[in-house]
């Protein structure tokens, strides 16, 4: 780990040295170009100067300043310095960077975007898809207004909806001009600074507070699973099965063990409820007690109990499509293997299942039940846990082949042909793959750490190549638009932010926290999503932006290029 003060002074070596690349007037560097007792210029091989701007660039994205950071963007403006000096990086970086970027941004949205769209997240999807489009009236309006030229708005529009891809679908679509990347690097400060700070203050202009928003979340501590051991004292429901229980599917709870002496022994599929017998009950902690009360009475000093129980499981890693797209009722789990699904483990969330819940590839499933019947069950689910740990890079660029082909293809709109580019071919393929997980012999799962890292490589490539290509004008863009260019990125940052928020609370009736949740969605602003998760450990805005993210992301790369074919 870089040490602080190591941080503070190499941070001050780079801000030292913006300041006087941006501050000598462009006339001394002309004179001391032309004057024949200067110097000749060092030229730095291209592939050092790649390597010096993405790591100095992401040394200044770790600096935290007021609670905001900027990320992989620090790479952006470093290499808008480097690139006021003239220097370069090899040909073809960010196109490389670009397309392994958006594909694995499709992969890993890929599972909840068609399912955001046709189940309960459409009307966040929605939210999410009026603040995009907001967002590009807005930008169009400010362009005509203000008299942009369209490539640097739509940099702006870019920026101020925080979004990479959408950079990078305008640098392919305008892969000469330079101005693209300036107003990304005008638009995207307001684009952090103002999600993060309408986050925080909004609650606060509304009297509310996102703590006792908090306690009503239906969501809250979805994640956290307990287990008790009950004994049934209800006569209301004996005779009755687990199914024939409401509040038990209502609260996501279960009873998949029934104690039997000293053992607590997998339900069987003909289970009835009796007075006095115990079973073990799990579900989310904040649901538990309610459940508990309405079946009887908690058994003390039984967690050696439940403890032994717990061991006795097995955790089954889904990779077939027998069992992919099918819900736990249409699989009859318990009543041809003896088997309960007690809990899911998917993108890093843990939760209970109800009968309607639906298997996805990749799932982990915690199985209890009869254990001669585990090796079935496992064979039908395609249990190969390794899998989930290999990365096909054969199926990767087989991915990326097909993405980049499709982004060159042209679509005909109206009498304009243009073309999905680099950043919407990948995004599309990635986004097909990681929905269905397998298409043939071409593998859409990627581990979650190689998917990452490929991911923030691709993007601090691109971002470099962006940077350098674009910083010999940087200065002068400013100073010719002066501060209306700053004026209208600010607009761009905020009307989006208004209008989701108004549809969200006027319209929709959402609580607080979703709304919140949707809009960072909606704006593609992960750092507005963790302003809100410091304040509040609730789920609700966690899944509405999860609902509304990929939809934005979608929209907003798309919509980019023809923003600015309608400025021209």
């Amino acid at each position: 780990m870089i040490s602080t003060k190591l941080r503070c002074v190499t941070l001050l070596a780079i801000n030292t040295f913006a300041v006087f690349a941006f501050s000598v007037p462009s006339a001394v560097w002309a004179a001391a170009a032309d004057s024949q007792a200067a110097p000749t210029p060092i030229r730095i091989p291209a592939i050092l100067v790649l390597a010096g701007v993405v790591s100095f660039g992401l040394l200044l994205g770790q600096v935290s300043l007021f609670g905001l950071t900027l990320g992989s963007a620090g790479v952006l403006f470093v290499g808008l310095i480097a690139g006021h000096f003239q220097l370069l990086v090899p040909g073809g970086t960010g196109e490389i960077g670009l397309a392994a970027f958006v594909y694995c941004v499709g992969l890993g949205a890929g599972p909840t975007f068609f399912r955001s769209l046709m189940q309960d997240g459409r009307t966040l999807a929605l939210l999410g898809a009026v603040i995009v489009a907001s967002g590009t009236v807005t930008a169009w309006g400010v362009g005509k207004l203000l008299g942009l030229p369209a490539e640097l708005t739509g940099g702006v529009f870019a920026g101020a909806m925080t979004s990479t891809p959408a950079l990078g679908a305008l640098t392919t679509a305008l892969p000469d001009s330079p101005d693209v990347a300036v107003g990304f690097g005008v638009g995207y400060p307001f684009g952090i600074i103002g999600v993060v700070a309408f986050v925080q203050i909004l609650p606060k202009l509304l009297g509310r507070d996102l703590k006792s928003a908090a306690a009503g979340d239906p969501n809250a501590a979805a994640t956290q699973i307990i287990r008790k051991l009950v004994e049934i004292r209800n006569p209301a429901i004996v005779g009755k099965r687990p199914g024939g229980v409401p509040m038990l599917e209502a609260c996501n709870c279960q009873t998949p063990r029934v104690r039997d002496g000293e053992l607590l022994r997998p339900t069987p599929h003909d289970f009835h409820f009796a007075l006095g017998q115990q079973v073990m009950l799990v579900g989310p902690e904040r649901n538990l007690a309610g459940v508990l009360d309405m079946l009887g009475t908690e058994v003390e000093g039984a967690d050696q109990l439940l403890l032994d129980a717990e061991r006795q499981r097995r955790q089954i890693v889904v990779t077939s499509p027998e069992f992919v797209g099918k819900s736990l009722k249409e699989l009859h789990l318990l009543s041809t293997y003896g088997v309960t699904i007690t809990r899911i483990r998917r993108h890093d969330v843990e939760f209970v299942p109800s009968a309607i819940t639906r298997i996805e590839f990749g799932d982990m499933l915690t199985a209890v039940g009869e254990p001669e019947n585990w090796p079935e069950v496992e064979r039908l689910a395609g249990h190969r846990p390794s899998t989930l740990d290999q990365s096909d890079i054969l199926s990767l660029a087989i991915g990326l082949l097909m993405g980049i082909s499709l982004g060159m293809l042209p679509v005909s709109i109206g009498n304009q042909s243009i073309q999905l580019g680099l950043a919407g071919g990948p995004l599309i393929v990635g986004l097909i793959l990681g929905h269905f997980g397998r298409l043939g012999p071409i593998a859409g799962h990627l581990p979650r750490s190689a998917r990452m890292l490929l991911m923030e490589a691709g993007l601090a490539l691109f971002l470099a190549s962006a940077g350098v290509s674009a910083g010999g004008n940087f200065v002068e863009v400013l100073r010719s638009q002066g501060i209306w260019l700053c004026v209208g990125a600010a607009a761009v940052a905020i009307v989006p932010l208004a209008v989701g928020f108004l549809l969200a609370d006027l319209v929709m009736k959402l609580r607080l926290l979703k709304s919140l949740g949707a809009i960072c969605g909606g704006m593609t602003s992960t750092p507005g999503l963790a302003a809100i998760t410091s304040a509040t450990d609730a789920a609700e805005p966690v899944i509405a932006y999860v609902a509304a993210y990929p939809i934005a992301l979608f929209l907003v790369t798309i919509l980019a290029p023809i923003l600015v074919e309608l400025l021209r």
